[in-house]
Order: structure tokens, then C-alpha cells, then sequence
């Protein structure tokens, strides 16, 4: 690493702050003894989502935790758990190993997680996912979600 004063490669780090993402480094120059911080950042590899009708989008992790915010809006559910919910999920696809994923499976993964965390959000969820197209479509899955307890 080199020193942002006078260039030269001879840094020391002093201390080390790492938040499960990013690593950040506080850094002293031996030479001119300048004091300065980098950052390291989890660079992960590129992923393409396979839409319903085929087209293709970069994986975004900003769908997946807004599609769960959504369904959570004004219920008992505090920001930290979406947020790991969201961290499980994208944990999960990456072990998958592969460069595509189709939407229907991530909307799979976002469900059973839901299912733990909140009915009334899981419900809502799926009824977007699924397209519920009547109010009996809303009944059925509450019954299967009531005969399962």
C-alpha cells in the first residue's frame, strides 16, 4: 500500500475494523509517519437473473431486500432481521455456484424465509409472487399455511 504523502510502499497497519462485509485499515506511513485508512470491499462475482419470459438482468441484492420490505411494511419486524434475511439469501444463491438463477427460485428462497419470520408478510409476498388472481387464490394459501400449524 502506498502512502498518500510521499508514495512510498512502506506503510504499517496499526489497526484492523471488519463489519462481516468491508475491512477497513488504519494504516501509518514508517517513513513520513502519516496516518491514513483504506478499505477493503468483498468484490463478488457477476450473476444474471433469468426473468419469467426469459430476458436476463444483472442480480441486484436491492430487489430482494425491497420485495421484503414491502411485505414487512407495518408489521412487528425490525430492520436487522430483513437485513439478515436478505444476507441468507444472497448467501444462498452465491453457494449455488452458478452465473444465472432463475427469478422463480430466488422468489422461492425469499418465501421460506418469510414463512419463518412473518405469515401476514409471507402472505403478502406470495401473493405478488404467485399472482393471485381472486380472493380465493388469498384463501387457499391461508388454509395450507393453517392446516400446516
Amino acid at each position: 500500500m502506498l502512502c498518500p504523502v510521499d508514495q512510498k510502499s512502506e506503510t504499517q497497519v496499526v489497526d484492523t475494523r471488519c463489519d462481516g462485509r468491508n475491512v477497513r485499515r488504519r494504516r501509518v506511513c514508517t517513513k513520513c509517519g502519516f496516518r491514513f485508512t483504506t478499505s477493503e470491499t468483498i468484490e463478488m462475482p457477476k450473476l444474471s437473473v433469468i426473468k419469467k419470459g426469459g430476458k436476463k438482468e444483472p442480480f441486484c441484492r436491492e430487489k430482494i431486500t425491497k420485495g421484503i420490505e414491502k411485505a414487512c411494511e407495518k408489521r412487528p419486524t425490525c430492520a436487522t432481521d430483513l437485513e439478515k434475511i436478505a444476507d441468507r439469501i444472497v448467501a444462498q444463491i452465491y453457494s449455488l455456484g452458478t452465473k444465472e438463477i432463475e427469478s422463480r427460485k430466488i422468489g422461492q428462497l425469499v418465501m421460506v424465509e418469510l414463512k419463518k419470520l412473518d405469515l401476514v408478510a409471507y402472505i403478502r409476498f406470495a401473493s405478488v409472487y404467485r399472482s393471485f388472481k381472486s380472493p380465493k387464490s388469498f384463501e387457499k394459501e391461508i388454509h395450507k399455511l393453517t392446516a400446516n400449524q
